[in-house]
């Protein structure tokens, strides 16, 4: 029972790290959540019936599988460094957020791969330096590039490729319903109508990223572009709403990131013009955890959902009860997401997660923007899925299958 041994010892271990990709928020059994069943069989148990396993799982730690000798041999705090997997490359060396160098397995499961023999992933200060390493011929790949301006001189640039991948994650407004002035429906009605979107895809992202009023994208599963009685922009209807409630303040943050802090930036001038008053912050990601682990935060721009709903990111990570990242206490909402979670029927789970989009949007619990898509650029002489082509994102920044990447020639 060696490979199941090793899988439980892994699946434990995950599920015990302060991560937001652990899935603690899954239904687990809490006596016996893994078993093994076989040398080739891991049983995970669940309190109650949970379907979306299926999908969430690839995209949870619990999918990361450590060699428990080279962990016991060297440590946590060693092995976080140099890890040993059964992946396609191995840790040559690791200078944490700074520059991280692989080598090919020659022991890697699928023969004749991978094509490439060494990686290395190098931190750069910003997207102009990248790009600017990628044209000198000092990179090959940039992932992830959020500019406008610089994603346009990419699609125009013959010496590079530049690939959109589809959208699944639309960002959020999170509102903390815990805390004044959102505990209060009318003050998050007026975010709503002061929420000019349309101005912020077209200013900003001349309107390549599709509007979401809920937690999907067309990239995605489940992903219908309307909701039935959604509030859209209506400057009027704030103004006198804000009016209304005297005023009140609001500070919105959000995870340091080029293209968020211009959103909140729009967001801040227009919700001020709705008189408003708004302060902005941006955070580290340690910080920002510790941020919603306090429960006092007001806004919050984030991303929802993912290739399935209740996967990665998902809408029960930023919508249900019991979660340390949600603004919202409604066991209403939390039963129909359950619902949804637990069956493997498409049209059930269509169905339920509609019915989630409504109630959020009655509820006036998060105004959705858009379902934005990060672009892939690479040299012209390398390709690969993920890199240079799409394939369906369960992440919110689509992974490259960096296996099947190679060269091409010059």
């Amino acid at each position: 029972q060696k490979c199941g041994t090793t899988s439980r010892f892994n699946i434990e271990r995950n599920l015990s790290e302060p991560c937001t990709c652990s899935p603690s928020g899954w239904p687990w059994d809490d006596d016996n959540p893994v078993s093994i069943r076989d040398e080739y069989t891991v049983v995970l148990h669940f309190s109650r019936p949970y379907g979306a396993v299926i999908n969430a799982f690839p995209v949870s730690n619990i999918n990361w599988i450590a060699s428990p000798a080279a962990l016991r041999e060297m440590g946590e705090e060693q092995f976080r460094i140099t890890p040993v997997g059964a992946g396609p490359f191995r840790v040559v060396s690791n200078q944490l957020s700074s520059r991280l160098v692989l080598d090919r397995n020659p022991n890697y499961w699928q023969e004749g791969r991978p094509y490439l023999n060494r990686l290395v992933f190098q931190s750069i200060g910003t997207e102009q330096a990248a790009y600017q390493a990628l044209l000198a011929g000092d990179a090959h790949v940039y992932e992830g590039m959020t500019s406008t301006p610089l994603i346009e001189q990419a699609l125009q640039e013959p010496r590079l490729k530049a690939t959109q991948q589809p959208a699944t994650s639309p960002y959020v407004v999170q509102l903390n319903t815990a805390h004044p002035p959102f505990d209060d429906q009318r003050a998050r009605e007026a975010i709503y109508y002061a929420t000019d979107v349309e101005s912020i895809r077209e200013g900003l992202f001349h309107n390549w990223y599709p509007i979401s009023q809920a937690f999907t994208g067309p990239g995605g599963l489940y992903h219908h572009a309307t909701v039935e009685g959604y509030r859209t922009y209506d400057l009027e209807r704030a103004r006198s709403i804000v009016r209304d409630l005297s005023g009140f303040e609001v500070t919105l943050a959000t995870l340091q990131s080029v293209l968020a802090e211009q959103v909140i930036t729009a967001l801040q001038s227009q919700w001020q013009n709705a008189g408003i008053n708004v302060s902005i912050a941006t955070y580290q990601i340690a910080p920002l955890i510790q941020e919603f682990r306090t429960g006092d935060w007001q806004a919050m721009l984030q991303t929802a959902g993912s290739y399935d709903p209740e996967a990665g990111i998902s809408v029960s990570f930023r919508f249900r009860s019991d979660q340390q990242y949600s603004g919202v206490n409604d066991p209403d909402l939390d039963r129909i997401l359950d619902a949804a979670a637990a069956t493997f029927d498409a049209t059930v789970r269509d169905r339920l997660y509609r019915e989630a989009a409504k109630h959020i949007s009655d509820k006036a619990y998060a105004p959705f923007l858009f379902a934005f898509a990060p672009t892939q650029v690479a040299v012209r002489n390398i390709e690969g899925p993920g890199l240079t082509s799409q394939i369906p994102p369960i992440l919110t920044n689509p992974g490259i299958l960096w296996q099947d990447v190679r060269f091409l020639g010059e």
